[in-house]
């Protein structure tokens, strides 16, 4: 899996990738203070089968580990990749 370059755009409320010209985007919104609501997740058809979507999850989640943050999964592939890594993720969850 080739790594992406991920940058946090708190501005936007969002991480994005580069890989190759191509982008891909990890968007959340901030609920409340100690809230991040993964909302949307898109990937550059030229990055897709590549990784690039769970190196996007991995880094929102450690974001929201390192700001103590609990974590909600509006986004779809967010719910999933959560649910496929649960032991690793499951301290995170909002109730």
């Amino acid at each position: 899996m080739p790594n992406a370059r991920i940058q946090h755009h708190p501005q936007d409320q969002e991480f994005t990738a580069e890989l190759s010209g191509a982008t891909a985007e990890l968007a959340y919104s901030r609920p409340d203070e100690q809230t991040i609501d993964f909302t949307h997740t898109f990937v550059d058809e030229a990055l897709r089968g590549q990784g690039v979507g769970e190196q996007l999850a991995r880094h929102g989640l450690a974001f929201a580990r390192e700001e103590k943050l609990r974590v909600r999964t509006s986004c779809r592939f967010m719910e999933i990749f959560v649910k496929k890594h649960h032991e690793e993720y499951a301290d995170l969850l909002a109730g």
